[in-house]
């Protein structure tokens, strides 16, 4: 009880540690934070070729004029389909207030390269002046060889190389608006503005105010009404946001619902390992208190018998030498007290051994048993009239068996045995055991007088097979007597051992 108590406990203390730290994480994973949003975006791709003015396709959903002072991020991707051989040609991500085209991102028409047009300043190796839309080209992690060793500050565009703008518009209430375009940017998890690459990132300044967007293409040489600017371009996923973290890809298992998942699966792990060890722990302890219980109940069987049957073979015998002593002018009685008193030291001499097996390590087995059930039938009948026959198993299972058991099962044998010989008055007693996987059976007859076993002749004889059976139903056995007169007796014994 006090082992159960104290597991019980000790349990609940583990739970309620565990559970803290479940709250803990999920209170750290479930917590409000400021979230960003999403203003505006179309995911489908728009091919566009020689639409130099476009088409609005932002419908009015987001606005930004000269008195704003937020900040809004924007992203497309694109596939070119033109190249830098159909070269000058613009494309654009373009931003428009009305028909006034203001900032636009893409391919300026002049810049032959990823770049901006319609700035406030002009490139440190772009024109100046071309169409009243000064261009700024991009950085790019992919620049253009120049030369051993050398390279241009920007990247061309090439057919079929698709790449992702992000650029970053901070308003300026009354001025021209600080710019930051990131060419091919890091967008995986944990992506942020700040850890972007210097070698990609492109800062001016330039009127970004719109009401619109619109997507245009278009080219021209001067002179030469035969130029053709190509086959246009493709954009996609296109997005204006709040928070440059709106375009980071984060994949299921980078997700806070995936955290908390594999939080509670740890979480779970650990209480159902803790569990397990408590649950083991507890189980050890119950196995010792088990053991220490039954090494209790073994020590007080052995006392009891040192006390009963030692006790009253020694009483016997010093009562035995009294008479003795008082018929020793007798010799006709002091012949008949010693063989009384050599009877009972015979009897304590096996009661002595039968404690010294029971207490003897690597009694415990059912080999054991068997072998000192054969030596007991052997020394009883070593030399009186009967003789003892005997039919072992040459190999016995080996089952550990309890104390209790081993010592009802070996009682119910001497007492059958003793029987034999006090009463069968026979010629042949067989003793047999057989043994088969867990079954045990064990079988004592004799070819005597027999007896009729709904009558018995003597309280002793309904006590003894009283016990026996008493004995049986202990260890979860049967015992089965028959006899008949002139035909010997038969006690047979079965069990069933588990584990």
């Amino acid at each position: 009880m006090l082992v159960s108590r104290g597991v019980r406990r000790h349990n609940f203390l583990m739970f309620r540690a565990a559970a803290i730290l479940a709250l803990t994480i999920l209170l750290g994973i479930f917590s409000p934070a400021a979230q960003a949003e999403i203003l505006w975006s179309d995911p489908d791709s728009r091919a566009i070729h020689a639409t130099p003015v476009g088409q609005d396709i932002l419908g009015g959903k987001v606005k930004r004029d000269d008195k704003a002072s937020d900040v809004l991020y924007f992203k497309f991707h694109v596939d070119p389909l033109s190249d830098a051989a159909n070269e000058p040609y613009y494309a654009l991500f373009q931003l428009c207030e009305g028909d006034t085209n203001r900032l636009g991102v893409g391919n300026a028409l002049e810049a032959w390269g990823y770049s901006a047009a319609y700035a406030s300043e002009t490139g440190p190796s772009n024109k100046t002046d071309v169409a009243d839309a000064e261009e700024f080209n991009l950085k790019s992690a992919h620049p253009e060889a120049a030369g051993l060793g050398a390279y241009l500050p920007y990247e061309l565009v090439k057919q079929n190389q698709e790449r992702t703008i992000v650029f970053r518009v901070q308003y300026v209430p009354g001025g021209d608006d600080l710019i930051t375009v990131w060419l091919e940017p890091n967008l995986t998890h944990g992506a942020t503005p700040e850890n972007q690459p210097e070698i990609l990132t492109t800062k001016f300044k330039a009127n970004a105010s719109f009401d619109q967007i619109r997507l245009t293409h278009g080219g021209y040489i001067v002179g030469d009404p035969n130029h053709r600017e190509g086959n246009g371009w493709k954009f996609s996923d296109m997005a204006v946001a709040t928070s440059f973290n709106d375009f980071v890809v984060v994949r299921f298992w980078q997700t806070w619902w995936f955290f908390g998942l594999m939080a509670l699966f740890v979480l779970a792990s650990v209480g159902g390992a803790v569990q397990v060890v408590e649950r083991r722990k507890y189980q050890v302890q119950l196995q010792r208190a088990q053991q220490q219980h039954a090494l209790e109940q073994e020590r007080a069987r052995i006392a009891q018998d040192l006390h009963d049957e030692l006790g009253s073979l020694l009483t016997r015998i010093s009562l035995l030498g009294g008479l003795l002593q008082s018929d020793k002018h007798n010799p006709k009685q002091v012949e008949t007290h010693a063989e009384k008193i050599a009877d009972s030291a015979d009897q304590t001499v096996r009661a002595l051994e039968e404690i010294v097996w029971a207490v003897r390590p690597g009694s415990d087995t059912l080999q054991s048993l068997v072998e000192y059930i054969a030596h007991f039938a052997n020394e009883l009948f070593a030399e009186g009239p009967i003789r003892c026959r005997l039919d072992l198993p040459a190999d016995v299972p080996a089952h550990s068996l309890p104390p209790d058991v081993r010592h009802n099962i070996f009682l119910i044998a001497k007492e059958s045995l003793n029987n034999v010989l006090k009463h069968a008055g026979g010629s042949v007693v067989h003793v047999q055991v057989k043994t088969d996987g867990g079954d045990f059976k064990m079988v004592i007859a004799d070819d005597g007088k027999g007896f009729d076993v709904g009558t018995m002749t003597s309280d002793g004889q309904r006590n003894g097979m009283e016990n026996m059976r008493r004995r049986a139903e202990a260890v979860g056995g049967r015992l089965n007597v028959t006899s008949e007169a002139g035909k010997g007796a038969r006690v047979e014994f079965t069990v069933h051992f588990t584990g």
